[in-house]
């Protein structure tokens, strides 16, 4: 089976293994000719972006680099990229690497010609149609790990540090207008980082799949994701070099965040105030989650999840679904609980506040009252 294809589903996504030679080309055809590519200080030495900044500059471009980037960005960020793009006179922005440093590139490009503060962009109602359209600068996105498929998302989690909360800035431009999913972008990464990776294209799939609301389409794109993370997901953990299992992980980390406009839940309203508190990776700290959110919602979510474990091959129940996520956990060496992060002191009412007002909340098949946030907080410490 080839490996290579272009989709133009939910924007156009240029997809295989070397396709990151067509990076100049997608970037003049998105109308940019003096790009400033976003990453992190971890990824900014790394041959691939190198071999990225002397192709553009080979083809003509006027490339300036950003790698201010941390993990879990916060709005600090978002204003130094702002600014280093202003002065360089940059009509557009390659966001390259993880989620961190997509949702940061996504976020600079919205905020290039506005001027309201960008928290008066959160993801509130209709706070989006406060934007200038025109003010958007246009985006190339180039993942470089399979998890949050944010490549392919119309917003960009921003943590605001003064109430050290994560906020969604949402604009339906946000989109990138051109995505390079190249497989061997991601082959070497550690381990750990595509366990974490994978268990959140997992999360963001699974949550999709349970949140109430008619949306088949979402269903049919999350339960495909579920059955790739299934297959290959270990295959990707066990050998780093593995193509068809980093490509299909890539392919699923797409599909999850294509899916997730239907909804979120409980495992990301849980897991984004430990991030932002706590500063856990999120991928990994949304699989400690996993089972206990799963438990929570069961009467909820039983029939579907019968379904869908058939579908991916297991015995048609919840039980067995269920036994398949806490084993996947334990071979892939994901904690059982938070305490393996080294989580101490935790505020338990006040996370639980944060966690029932954070925007993925609402999508949790079962009500996430104060009071269940903070049981299931409890339960997820140990």
């Amino acid at each position: 089976m080839t490996l290579k294809a272009n989709w133009n589903y939910p924007t156009a996504v240029r997809f295989g293994p070397g396709r990151i030679a067509e990076l100049a080309q997608a970037c003049r055809a998105a109308g940019i000719e003096r790009p400033l590519l976003v990453t992190d200080s971890g990824l900014s030495g790394q041959p691939m972006i190198k071999d990225a900044i002397a192709q553009l500059a080979a083809d003509g471009l006027k490339v300036t680099l950003f790698d201010r980037v941390q993990a879990n960005p916060v709005a600090a960020n978002v204003e130094d990229g702002l600014k280093v793009l202003r002065d360089s006179g940059s009509d557009g922005v390659i966001a390259f690497g993880g989620g961190s440093a997509l949702d940061c590139g996504k976020v600079v490009a919205f905020m290039a010609g506005q001027s309201r503060p960008m928290w008066d962009f959160e993801d509130i109602g209709d706070w989006w149609t406060r934007a200038d359209p025109s003010g958007i600068a246009p985006i190339i996105a180039v993942p470089t790990t399979a998890g949050t498929g944010s490549e392919v998302g119309r917003a960009g989690v921003i943590t605001d540090e003064t109430t050290q909360t994560k906020k969604v800035i949402f604009h339906p431009k946000m989109m990138p207008q051109i995505v390079i999913c190249d497989p061997e972008l991601t082959v070497g990464l550690p381990a750990k980082v595509t366990v974490g990776a994978g268990m959140d294209a997992l999360a963001h799939c699974l949550e999709a799949y349970c949140a109430p609301g008619f949306h088949p389409l979402a269903d049919g794109i999350a339960v495909e994701g579920i059955r790739l993370c299934k297959v290959f997901l270990p295959r990707a953990v066990a050998d780093g070099t593995d193509i068809e299992a980093r490509a299909q992980m890539m392919a699923a980390a797409a599909m999850g965040a294509t899916a997730f406009q239907k909804g979120l839940g409980a495992i990301h309203a849980l897991s984004h105030p430990i991030g932002s508190v706590h500063h856990t990776h999120h991928g990994m700290t949304n699989a400690v989650f996993m089972p206990y959110v799963l438990t929570f919602n069961r009467p909820a979510i039983e029939e579907k999840i019968a379904r869908l474990a058939a579908y991916i091959g297991l015995e048609p129940s919840f039980e067995a679904f269920f036994d398949w996520i806490v084993t996947l956990r334990r071979e892939l060496g994901v904690p059982e609980t938070l305490k393996a992060f080294g989580v101490t002191g935790i505020d338990y009412g006040r996370l639980a506040k944060m966690a029932i007002v954070d925007p993925t909340a609402g999508g949790n098949p079962v009500p996430l009252t104060e009071a269940a946030a903070e049981a299931l907080f409890r339960e997820a410490t140990g």
